[in-house]
């Protein structure tokens, strides 16, 4: 029986990899024939621990337009009216292509009528396959700078799924990535841990699965409860927790090397082998929910103006120096830090900042700033195709030219009509260019909700991406916007913004144009390959950028490695922090960690800070 399990989480570092390759282990131990899919293209870890060996690599390559032939275009500009990217412009009567903004939905190809698009195949990413003992093993890389490819990536990793049991180990967060790999499947396991980030994290990734027809099941990990707040959610949402983790320095310990528990330390396997079991047993039965859909919870939308894609970009310029903040991969303490850094600006230097959370779909900054709402709007991002059965004449056009796989047949009146996958339409118009039956028509997609508030270290920009929603790059975008809004109209001169983790478009979408970029990782083998890829990300839009590690002392050795990766890339080297609870503790208390003691972690943080204001906001 094929049995397709995803295992993901609201947020990153809650130790989603942990559990999928572990789990994959004692299924293999038991016997079981399994299939690991690491469909994190932006940041795959999973090979880091179960160390297959690689017998297959193939470029993932798609037909793109890479640019116009001058020779044959008249400059008509149908093809710039067609692109829903701005990836196209007419100017001096010549059509300019941006490839970065590009989605390859094939628009411009089809209304173009010189046939003056060139296309070629186009890199979007890598696809290795191999064995980890008797489990087939595949993952992607994603290309840099190919932030919108990620869905389609994944795509190419599930097609090499097995026929018994399937591990999909998912990107965090709720964006289109995570809808692509949970969607049809019969189980997702959401994995949490109980802090507020952890819960307010899961209550996003809950209403996901369930707008995506999934029940889900949960595991805890660093299970150490301060208080009931996850057990109460769980509780009232009739959520099953199937699974404990002890918060044990020893785990995180064989974690930073590389290493299974279960393999190192037999007496966890019978935990996990428990765990297995139940998530066997529930995929089995079948985890699709009876509920209606859930939507965004949006507050007076009818007297809201919609906004979308940033006219204004980033309203021309950054007012003063801009800091933007982002990992690798979650988990590794950025918003704490974040909060921290906002504190010593107010607590120990004149207030100066404006602040934005741009980590849109798993947005955590508020929980510590407590921001005091004095604006908020609607966010369109574009728009979103239906087909009328009524009109459909079940021609194919439609289904032929659609690139995203968002198109499908179905039944109406007994007849064959064709059905569109809100989830998967990017709302490219290509569907309506080809059809002759006005069958389809178009409606503008709510993809979120954006805050403007007052918080005690200064104003401060940022949003909440809706439930199983995309566009999270141009929502950045516009929060990014209303933080330079912020700025010069409150006349200051500095600015802190809270981006995402991985690689792809809210990351790229976060640091595009700014001054500074400030990595934060942790001394562990997925820490380190992560930091790699996101520095590559960063030199790809050269931007300078510095590096901190967090948790240093739980793998000194690496820690050391990461001072070799800063050195070669040309990264500034800030500081490392020690492993201390009263990072947790703080989060648990709604406040920074520098407001909540003074030891040795704090004397670090205010260190770090000060080669912060040396290398970004006192430096040219």
């Amino acid at each position: 029986m094929k049995l397709n399990i995803a295992i993901s989480s609201g947020k990153g570092g809650t130790g989603k990899t942990f559990i999928s390759t572990n789990i994959a282990r004692v299924l293999e131990k038991m016997g079981k024939k399994v299939c690991y899919l690491d469909c994190d293209v932006e940041e795959p870890n999973g090979h880091l621990f179960l160390k297959p060996e690689i017998t297959t690599q193939k470029d993932v390559m798609l037909l793109s337009p890479m640019g116009i032939d001058e020779n044959k275009c008249t400059s008509c500009g149908k093809c710039v009216e067609a692109c829903k990217y701005n990836a196209l412009a007419l100017i001096n009567n010549s059509v300019l292509f941006f490839k970065n903004l590009c989605h390859i939905c094939g628009a411009c190809t089809i209304v173009c009528p010189e046939d003056a698009i060139i296309e070629k195949d186009r890199k979007i990413g890598v696809l290795l396959s191999g064995k980890s003992g008797n489990i087939d093993f595949h993952y992607a890389l994603l290309e840099t700078g190919e932030g919108g490819m990620s869905p389609r990536l994944i795509k190419k990793v599930k097609e090499h799924s097995g026929e018994n049991i399937n591990i999909l180990d998912s990107s965090p967060g709720t964006a289109c990535p995570v809808v692509e790999t949970v969607k049809n499947t019969d189980l997702c396991v959401l994995v949490t841990d109980p802090t507020p980030f952890g819960i307010n994290d899961l209550k996003l990734a809950v209403d996901m699965c369930r707008e995506l027809g999934k029940e889900p099941a949960v595991i805890v990990n660093r299970a150490e409860y301060f208080n009931n707040d996850l057990k109460d959610y769980c509780t009232k949402e009739g959520l099953e927790i199937i699974g404990e983790i002890p918060d044990m320095r020893e785990i995180a310990e064989c974690y930073s090397v590389g290493d299974l528990v279960v393999d190192r330390m037999p007496h966890y396997e019978s935990l996990f082998k428990d765990i297995a079991l139940k998530i066997i047993t529930m995929a089995q039965e079948g985890r699709n929910t009876g509920r209606k859909p859930l939507k965004l919870k949006l507050q007076d939308t009818n007297t809201q103006k919609i906004e979308s894609n940033v006219s204004q970009s980033r309203n021309n310029a950054i007012a003063g120096k801009e800091l933007v903040v982002i990992s690798g991969k979650g988990g590794t303490g950025k918003t704490s830090l974040v909060a921290s850094f906002c504190a010593l600006s107010t607590l120990f230097d004149q207030k100066d900042i404006a602040i934005s959370d741009c980590d849109v779909d798993a947005a955590d900054l508020h929980l510590v700033l407590k921001p005091e709402l004095k604006e908020s709007g609607v966010f369109s991002g574009g728009e979103v195709a239906e087909i009328d059965p009524a009109k459909c004449s079940a021609c194919g056009a439609c289904f032929g030219e659609c690139r995203f796989g968002a198109i499908f047949e179905t039944s109406y009146n007994n007849s064959i009509v064709y059905e569109i996958d809100p989830t998967s339409c990017e709302g490219c118009g290509v569907c309506g260019l080809v059809c002759r039956f006005d069958a389809v028509t178009f409606k503008t997609a709510i993809n979120g909700q954006w805050f403007v508030s007052e918080t005690r270290f200064g104003p401060m920009s940022h949003a909440k991406l809706g439930a199983s929603e995309e566009n999270s790059g141009k929502l950045v975008s516009l929060i990014r916007s209303k933080k330079n809004n912020l700025a010069a109209s409150h006349g200051l001169n500095k600015s802190i913004i809270d981006g995402s983790p991985g690689t792809g478009c809210p990351v790229i979408a976060s640091i595009t144009g700014t001054d500074y970029v400030l990595v934060v990782t942790e001394p562990t083998v997925s820490g380190i390959h992560d930091l790699k890829r996101v520095l590559d990300v960063i030199d790809f839009f050269k931007i300078k950028s510095g590096i901190i590690v967090n948790k240093y002392d739980l793998n000194p050795e690496k820690s050391e490695e990461i001072k070799e990766i800063a050195e070669k890339s040309g990264s500034d080297f800030l500081g490392e922090i020690p492993y201390d609870k009263a990072m947790t503790k703080a989060q648990m208390e709604g406040i920074s960690v520098i407001e909540y003691t003074d030891n040795e972690m704090t004397k670090q943080i205010r260190n770090i800070w000060e080669n912060i204001k040396n290398t970004c906001f006192n430096h040219d």
